[in-house]
């Protein structure tokens, strides 16, 4: 076997390696974040609830409260929501007192979505028990290891928005 052809064979052997070390990694995260979703989904569904409104809900609350007043379009793409959806859940934040639809001055034909001054102070109050509840979980652990949580947590999240974005996957296998 020639020099070339065994750096080669070489070659391939670390690029498997490191393949089978990438799909481990891959899996091993898949694992550990579908039971981290899971176990925040039901934590969300059971803090959020107690103040009358859905887990979708106050995620549309929430996006109004930090970047309204937004168009019905804009909290759907936020929200991952297709404009019906969103519209139906912003219709029972109205419905509560929680937000308002206003006519958009630029465009007359459009309408922005603003919270109420009890929405918002809704919103602080559910986000204040849920830190204080984070504040618990990350207690035990070190001011290096939380901070290089949240910004592994923030890194994968912008990640994951880009591959949304990007249109390049499909849902089928």
């Amino acid at each position: 076997m020639s020099a070339a052809a065994t750096a080669t064979t070489a070659l391939q052997a670390r690029v498997r390696t490191a393949d089978d070390g990438l799909d481990r990694d891959a899996k091993t995260l898949h694992r550990a974040l579908s039971e981290l979703l899971r176990v925040y989904q039901f934590r969300d569904r059971d803090r959020i609830c107690c103040h009358d409104i859905s887990v979708s809900q106050c995620y549309a609350l929430e996006a109004i409260v930090e970047h309204g007043p937004l168009a019905l379009n804009e909290l759907a793409e936020r929200l991952y929501l297709d404009k019906s959806t969103a519209s139906r859940v912003v219709s029972g934040l109205e419905r509560k007192g929680y937000s308002t639809r206003t006519a958009d001055p630029n465009d007359r034909r459009a309408l922005r979505l603003a919270a109420t001054s009890e929405g918002a102070a809704l919103c602080r109050c559910i986000e204040d028990e849920l830190i204080a509840e984070e504040r618990r979980l990350l207690a035990d652990f070190d001011p290096e290891v939380r901070q290089a949580m949240a910004n592994l947590l923030s890194r994968l999240a912008a990640a994951a928005t880009q591959r949304i974005g990007c249109g390049s996957e499909t849902c089928c296998c």
